[in-house]
């Protein structure tokens, strides 16, 4: 998994992990802030929701058109500080007039703009780093990591929103409209671990940087020419290839939304037993630490890398076994815990599917990426039926048990391992060589206008029965995986 990797890739991971933890810690108490501080209805909540993921999923376009011309580098350094002037805005408490909002709007509109210049571009970078022929196969695999990377920012965000404003509420006398700006003012701090990582160990990826001045000349020679039909085809693939992508964020960027509303609205407030220990993000790590310590167990080649693997295991359940003669009587249950999940179950399992495809490609049997991105859509469509079947009869004023969630949680990570990092890879591979900043923009643009439609669910939210909310994306889902396995033979001749 980790064998033969270079070492830019776990720098411009970490880099990427610093500044996803205080994204997401963001994100997972928007709509809630949203709601509480303005009044808003969640059908307003979703809709502004929307708006904001679909600009930082679009503006890339334009970042990746930038950093094609001025460098990768320099696009993300300068992304990195408007995020942070952006999140610093948000951090100030403004009240909820006119004035707050307008003051927000500005916040996110630099967040929006930051990413624009950070995000797509730094994985441009990572992209960059397997030109090389002797890299090239360890592509995929690359991304799968850099894409684990993400999601442990991720995991520890929703714990890390909800416990600080637990702690700002008790101790300081903050409102709770007030205590969600403490949220925010996290992202401040990890964009500033973000840029020391970059920059302590830029030397390890700077020759992935083919803008700068000193790589200008060399990538030109170098560059691998294609006819224009050639440029033509890898082009209108990858136009298509986004075309279903949109459909899958459509569904997946529900947890910040609907299934967010319905961890407040119709989810039990407590948890108890042993099933409560999941809620704990502690625990989760530990889990997490069990699964790779049994890997590494099996896959080290040496008997001091066994010893530390076995302790490690050991080490974890007899955390798990402390924590669970601790438990508490009951574990209250905030909406935003619920997205924790999605990271730890894309960290924990990530290595279960490397290995799956590892040993399916020495079979020759691994699934190309346009496939993985096909079944991914059928997936996507059974975490939806999960809740369909989860909310038959559910009125308002019922809750049912966590599990549901959880499980629809579980469901959908398994389609995002199948469809992001192989489609994040697969557009680093086929992008023309002159092209790549702009296409991997385009990967965004599709992410964009599928968080655009995010707002459509929050829309029918409490004027439709619930079963009619889920029923539209797994339908959605549905079709998307018909259209993309139809033209399944256009896609894999590219790859």
């Amino acid at each position: 998994m980790f064998d033969g990797q270079p070492k830019g890739l776990y720098a411009l991971a970490l880099a990427n992990t610093g500044e996803r933890f205080g994204y997401y810690t963001m994100l997972a108490v928007f709509t809630l802030f949203l709601m509480d501080n303005f009044g808003w209805s969640q059908g307003v909540a979703g809709v502004w929701y929307a708006v904001f993921l679909a600009l930082v999923y679009f503006l890339p376009l334009v970042g990746g058109i930038v950093a094609d011309k001025i460098g990768f580098g320099k696009c993300v350094t300068t992304g990195i500080i408007v995020m942070f002037l952006g999140y610093l805005l948000l951090s100030i408490p403004a009240g909820s007039g006119i004035v707050a909002v307008g003051i927000m709007a500005l916040a996110l509109l630099m967040v929006c703009v930051g990413t624009s210049l950070f995000k797509g571009n730094l994985q441009v970078m990572v992209g960059n780093l397997y030109d090389d022929p002797k890299l090239e196969s360890k592509r995929d695999s690359a991304f799968s990591i850099f894409y684990m990377a993400i999601n442990i920012g991720a995991l520890f965000a929703p714990s890390a929103a909800v416990e600080i404003m637990r702690y700002v509420e008790a101790n300081f006398g903050v409102s709770r409209a007030d205590a969600y700006h403490y949220a925010f003012g996290v992202a401040c701090l990890s964009l500033i671990l973000s840029i020391i990582i970059y920059y302590a160990f830029r030397g390890t990826f700077k020759h992935a940087d083919y803008n700068s001045k000193s790589e200008a000349a060399n990538t030109a020679a170098h560059a691998p020419e294609l006819s224009p039909r050639e440029t033509k085809d890898r082009v209108v693939a990858l136009c298509l290839v986004f075309a279903v992508v949109i459909f899958f964020w459509m569904a997946f960027h529900q947890n910040g939304s609907t299934l967010t509303f319905f961890a407040k609205e119709y989810t039990d407030t407590v948890a108890t037993g042993v099933g409560s220990m999941m809620f704990d993000v502690w625990n989760l790590v530990a889990v997490i630490l069990i699964v790779y310590a049994l890997f590494a167990l099996f896959q080290s080649k040496t008997g001091k890398g066994k010893l530390v693997s076995a302790v490690v295991f050991l080490a974890s359940l007899a955390f798990l076994g402390y924590k669970y003669t601790t438990l508490p009587a009951s574990t209250p249950l905030d909406a935003p815990i619920f997205q924790q999940f999605n990271p730890c179950f894309v960290v924990g399992l990530t290595p279960v599917s490397m290995a799956i495809f590892a040993a399916l490609a020495k079979r020759g049997k691994e699934p190309s990426a346009p496939r993985k991105i096909g079944l991914g859509m059928l997936v996507a469509a059974c975490g939806f039926i999960i809740m369909t079947v989860g909310s038959i009869g559910l009125t308002s004023g019922e809750t049912v048990s966590p599990n549901w969630l959880v499980s629809t949680y579980l469901v959908l990570t398994f389609a995002e391992l199948l469809l992001s990092p192989m489609g994040i890879s697969f557009v680093s591979k086929v992008a023309p060589p002159k092209m790549k900043g702009m296409m991997m923009g385009g990967w965004f643009v599709a992410t964009a206008v599928g968080n655009l439609l995010v707002s459509i669910p929050a829309l029918l939210w409490g004027n439709v029965p619930l079963v009619v909310v889920w029923g539209v994306l797994v339908v959605l889902c549905l079709v998307s995986a018909l259209f993309i396995f139809s033209i399944m033979k256009r896609l894999e001749k590219v790859c």
